[in-house]
Protein backbone atom coordinates (compact mmCIF):
# COMPACT_ATOMS: atom_id res chain seq x y z
CA UNK A 1 0.00 0.00 0.00
CA UNK A 2 2.84 2.18 -0.06
CA UNK A 3 1.86 3.11 -3.48
CA UNK A 4 -1.71 3.05 -3.47
CA UNK A 5 -3.10 3.76 -6.83
CA UNK A 6 -0.95 0.98 -8.36
CA UNK A 7 -1.92 -0.97 -6.01
CA UNK A 8 -5.66 -0.40 -6.56
CA UNK A 9 -5.44 -0.36 -10.02
CA UNK A 10 -3.60 -3.42 -10.35
CA UNK A 11 -6.39 -5.02 -8.46
CA UNK A 12 -8.98 -3.59 -10.44
CA UNK A 13 -7.47 -5.08 -13.57
CA UNK A 14 -6.23 -8.38 -12.32
CA UNK A 15 -10.64 -8.82 -11.42
CA UNK A 16 -11.52 -7.76 -14.65
CA UNK A 17 -8.88 -9.46 -16.76
CA UNK A 18 -9.82 -12.83 -14.95
CA UNK A 19 -13.30 -12.30 -15.00
CA UNK A 20 -13.49 -11.77 -18.57
CA UNK A 21 -12.07 -14.86 -19.41
CA UNK A 22 -14.79 -16.95 -17.42
CA UNK A 23 -17.48 -14.35 -18.96
CA UNK A 24 -16.14 -15.88 -22.63
CA UNK A 25 -17.35 -19.07 -21.41
CA UNK A 26 -20.61 -17.91 -19.80
CA UNK A 27 -21.67 -17.21 -22.80
CA UNK A 28 -21.42 -19.74 -24.57
CA UNK A 29 -22.86 -22.03 -21.70
CA UNK A 30 -25.69 -19.59 -21.98
CA UNK A 31 -26.91 -20.32 -25.35
CA UNK A 32 -25.71 -23.94 -25.23
CA UNK A 33 -26.97 -24.86 -21.93
CA UNK A 34 -23.98 -27.59 -21.11
CA UNK A 35 -20.54 -29.05 -22.33
CA UNK A 36 -21.18 -32.70 -22.06
CA UNK A 37 -23.34 -32.57 -19.03
CA UNK A 38 -21.41 -29.93 -16.80
CA UNK A 39 -23.72 -26.40 -16.11
CA UNK A 40 -21.98 -23.04 -16.21
CA UNK A 41 -22.43 -23.32 -12.18
CA UNK A 42 -20.32 -26.29 -12.18
CA UNK A 43 -18.06 -25.24 -14.61
CA UNK A 44 -17.36 -21.66 -12.84
CA UNK A 45 -16.77 -24.05 -9.43
CA UNK A 46 -13.83 -25.91 -11.26
CA UNK A 47 -12.83 -22.46 -12.73
CA UNK A 48 -12.55 -20.51 -9.05
CA UNK A 49 -11.07 -23.14 -7.09
CA UNK A 50 -8.14 -23.92 -9.40
CA UNK A 51 -8.05 -19.79 -9.14
CA UNK A 52 -8.12 -19.56 -5.52
CA UNK A 53 -5.37 -22.73 -5.48
CA UNK A 54 -2.97 -20.45 -7.49
CA UNK A 55 -3.58 -17.53 -5.55
CA UNK A 56 -3.12 -19.45 -2.43
CA UNK A 57 0.19 -20.98 -3.70
CA UNK A 58 1.51 -17.92 -5.58
CA UNK A 59 1.31 -15.34 -2.59
CA UNK A 60 3.52 -17.78 -0.14
CA UNK A 61 5.55 -19.05 -2.97
CA UNK A 62 5.86 -16.91 -5.96
CA UNK A 63 9.68 -16.79 -6.10
CA UNK A 64 9.63 -20.40 -6.47
CA UNK A 65 8.01 -19.62 -9.60
CA UNK A 66 10.66 -16.76 -10.39
CA UNK A 67 13.50 -19.33 -9.25
CA UNK A 68 14.91 -18.71 -13.23
CA UNK A 69 16.44 -15.10 -12.23
CA UNK A 70 17.91 -16.49 -9.24
CA UNK A 71 19.67 -19.22 -11.20
CA UNK A 72 20.91 -16.45 -13.95
CA UNK A 73 22.06 -13.78 -12.00
CA UNK A 74 23.53 -15.72 -9.19
CA UNK A 75 21.20 -14.56 -6.64
CA UNK A 76 21.26 -18.03 -4.99
CA UNK A 77 24.40 -18.13 -3.71
CA UNK A 78 23.05 -14.90 -1.48
CA UNK A 79 20.78 -17.68 0.02
CA UNK A 80 23.03 -20.61 0.27
CA UNK A 81 25.14 -18.57 2.45
CA UNK A 82 22.25 -18.59 5.64
CA UNK A 83 21.85 -20.58 8.25
CA UNK A 84 18.30 -22.17 7.36
CA UNK A 85 16.84 -24.52 4.13
CA UNK A 86 17.38 -22.54 0.89
CA UNK A 87 13.87 -23.27 0.43
CA UNK A 88 12.61 -21.44 3.12
CA UNK A 89 15.12 -18.40 2.37
CA UNK A 90 13.65 -18.53 -0.97
CA UNK A 91 9.78 -18.33 -0.43
CA UNK A 92 9.52 -15.37 1.74
CA UNK A 93 12.16 -13.19 -0.64
CA UNK A 94 9.01 -11.28 -2.29
CA UNK A 95 5.24 -12.14 -0.57
CA UNK A 96 3.11 -10.83 -3.37
CA UNK A 97 -0.59 -9.82 -2.38
CA UNK A 98 -2.97 -10.84 -5.18
CA UNK A 99 -6.62 -9.14 -4.18
CA UNK A 100 -7.56 -8.92 -7.86
CA UNK A 101 -7.36 -12.89 -7.73
CA UNK A 102 -9.02 -13.61 -4.46
CA UNK A 103 -11.99 -11.25 -5.32
CA UNK A 104 -12.49 -12.68 -8.64
CA UNK A 105 -12.38 -16.23 -7.61
CA UNK A 106 -14.65 -15.60 -4.61
CA UNK A 107 -16.98 -13.98 -6.13
CA UNK A 108 -17.76 -16.55 -9.08
CA UNK A 109 -17.19 -19.46 -6.24
CA UNK A 110 -20.16 -17.61 -4.28
CA UNK A 111 -21.90 -17.33 -7.49
CA UNK A 112 -21.82 -20.70 -8.75
CA UNK A 113 -22.35 -22.09 -4.72
CA UNK A 114 -24.78 -20.46 -4.18
CA UNK A 115 -26.87 -21.34 -7.37
CA UNK A 116 -26.32 -24.74 -6.76
CA UNK A 117 -27.44 -24.82 -3.21
CA UNK A 118 -30.64 -22.88 -4.42
CA UNK A 119 -31.53 -25.30 -6.92
CA UNK A 120 -30.48 -28.03 -4.06
CA UNK A 121 -27.56 -29.99 -5.82
CA UNK A 122 -25.11 -29.37 -3.31
CA UNK A 123 -25.74 -28.56 0.67
CA UNK A 124 -23.77 -26.56 3.10
CA UNK A 125 -20.95 -29.47 3.15
CA UNK A 126 -19.89 -28.06 0.04
CA UNK A 127 -18.63 -25.04 1.62
CA UNK A 128 -15.72 -27.00 4.42
CA UNK A 129 -15.05 -29.43 1.31
CA UNK A 130 -14.36 -26.45 -1.21
CA UNK A 131 -12.33 -24.58 1.61
CA UNK A 132 -10.14 -28.05 1.88
CA UNK A 133 -9.50 -28.83 -1.51
CA UNK A 134 -8.39 -24.82 -2.02
CA UNK A 135 -6.15 -25.86 0.44
CA UNK A 136 -5.10 -29.28 -1.11
CA UNK A 137 -5.14 -27.44 -4.58
CA UNK A 138 -2.24 -25.03 -3.67
CA UNK A 139 0.05 -27.52 -1.96
CA UNK A 140 -0.44 -29.77 -5.75
CA UNK A 141 0.20 -26.73 -7.42
CA UNK A 142 3.01 -25.63 -4.99
CA UNK A 143 4.74 -29.30 -6.18
CA UNK A 144 4.11 -28.96 -9.56
CA UNK A 145 5.88 -25.03 -9.75
CA UNK A 146 8.56 -26.64 -7.40
CA UNK A 147 9.58 -29.42 -9.60
CA UNK A 148 9.67 -27.51 -12.63
CA UNK A 149 11.82 -24.64 -11.07
CA UNK A 150 14.21 -27.40 -9.47
CA UNK A 151 14.54 -28.58 -13.04
CA UNK A 152 16.84 -25.35 -13.89
CA UNK A 153 19.45 -26.78 -11.73
CA UNK A 154 20.57 -28.49 -15.40
CA UNK A 155 18.85 -26.10 -17.65
CA UNK A 156 19.01 -23.12 -16.27
CA UNK A 157 16.13 -21.68 -17.87
CA UNK A 158 13.04 -22.56 -17.19
CA UNK A 159 10.19 -20.32 -18.21
CA UNK A 160 8.91 -22.23 -21.46
CA UNK A 161 8.71 -25.52 -19.59
CA UNK A 162 6.87 -23.41 -17.07
CA UNK A 163 4.40 -22.05 -19.79
CA UNK A 164 3.61 -26.10 -19.95
CA UNK A 165 3.56 -27.18 -16.44
CA UNK A 166 2.20 -24.67 -14.79
CA UNK A 167 0.37 -22.06 -17.15
CA UNK A 168 -1.00 -24.09 -19.86
CA UNK A 169 -1.90 -27.20 -17.19
CA UNK A 170 -3.81 -24.41 -14.73
CA UNK A 171 -5.78 -23.58 -17.50
CA UNK A 172 -7.13 -26.63 -18.82
CA UNK A 173 -8.11 -27.71 -15.50
CA UNK A 174 -10.23 -25.00 -15.35
CA UNK A 175 -12.90 -27.38 -17.62
CA UNK A 176 -13.70 -30.61 -16.91
CA UNK A 177 -11.41 -33.09 -18.00
CA UNK A 178 -13.81 -35.12 -19.76
CA UNK A 179 -13.70 -32.05 -22.36
CA UNK A 180 -10.38 -33.64 -23.16
CA UNK A 181 -9.16 -37.01 -25.33
CA UNK A 182 -8.08 -39.48 -23.40
CA UNK A 183 -4.28 -39.41 -23.16
CA UNK A 184 -4.37 -35.78 -22.39
CA UNK A 185 -6.83 -36.14 -18.93
CA UNK A 186 -4.52 -38.48 -18.42
CA UNK A 187 -1.52 -36.69 -19.04
CA UNK A 188 -3.26 -33.82 -16.28
CA UNK A 189 -4.29 -36.92 -14.15
CA UNK A 190 -0.83 -38.71 -13.67
CA UNK A 191 1.76 -36.65 -15.24
CA UNK A 192 0.99 -33.27 -14.41
CA UNK A 193 -1.71 -34.09 -11.45
CA UNK A 194 -3.69 -30.53 -11.90
CA UNK A 195 -7.05 -32.72 -12.09
CA UNK A 196 -6.54 -33.41 -8.64
CA UNK A 197 -6.90 -29.66 -7.48
CA UNK A 198 -10.31 -29.36 -8.74
CA UNK A 199 -12.04 -31.72 -11.17
CA UNK A 200 -11.91 -35.24 -9.05
CA UNK A 201 -13.00 -33.80 -5.91
CA UNK A 202 -15.58 -32.06 -7.60
CA UNK A 203 -16.89 -35.33 -8.86
CA UNK A 204 -17.77 -36.02 -4.96
CA UNK A 205 -18.43 -32.93 -3.80
CA UNK A 206 -20.89 -30.95 -6.90
CA UNK A 207 -22.43 -34.73 -8.15
CA UNK A 208 -22.14 -37.07 -5.15
CA UNK A 209 -19.75 -39.79 -7.42
CA UNK A 210 -17.88 -42.15 -6.02
CA UNK A 211 -18.12 -41.28 -2.25
CA UNK A 212 -16.02 -39.44 0.42
CA UNK A 213 -13.16 -41.25 0.53
CA UNK A 214 -12.15 -39.59 -2.56
CA UNK A 215 -11.26 -36.08 -1.00
CA UNK A 216 -8.92 -38.65 1.35
CA UNK A 217 -7.34 -39.56 -2.05
CA UNK A 218 -7.42 -36.20 -2.84
CA UNK A 219 -5.14 -35.11 0.78
CA UNK A 220 -3.10 -38.11 -0.06
CA UNK A 221 -1.66 -37.04 -3.59
CA UNK A 222 -1.51 -33.59 -2.43
CA UNK A 223 0.93 -35.33 0.29
CA UNK A 224 2.66 -37.72 -2.28
CA UNK A 225 3.31 -35.02 -4.87
CA UNK A 226 4.61 -32.43 -1.69
CA UNK A 227 7.15 -35.36 -0.52
CA UNK A 228 7.99 -36.41 -3.91
CA UNK A 229 8.96 -32.40 -4.93
CA UNK A 230 10.70 -32.24 -2.03
CA UNK A 231 12.88 -34.61 -2.70
CA UNK A 232 13.37 -33.82 -6.03
CA UNK A 233 14.57 -29.97 -4.84
CA UNK A 234 17.18 -31.52 -2.20
CA UNK A 235 18.80 -33.75 -4.99
CA UNK A 236 18.77 -30.88 -7.18
CA UNK A 237 20.04 -28.22 -5.27
CA UNK A 238 23.37 -30.68 -4.91
CA UNK A 239 24.06 -30.12 -8.74
CA UNK A 240 23.97 -26.19 -8.54
CA UNK A 241 26.71 -24.69 -9.92
CA UNK A 242 26.92 -20.88 -9.53
CA UNK A 243 27.42 -18.21 -12.52
CA UNK A 244 30.89 -18.03 -11.46
CA UNK A 245 30.58 -13.83 -11.64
Amino acid sequence: MQYKFNFLLGTVLAALIQISEFLMIAIVLDKFGAIQGWSVYEIGYLFAVMTLSKTLYRTFAEEVHHLEKYLVGGELDQLLTRPMPVLLALMPQNFRLMPGELLQGGFILCWSLGAMMHSGQVGWTAVPFTLFIIVTGAVILFSIGLATATLGFWTTRISELQNFTEDAAHTAARYPLTLYPKWMSSLFLFVIPVGFVNYVPSLYILRGEWGLWILAATAGAAAVCLAASLRFWQFGITKYQSTGS
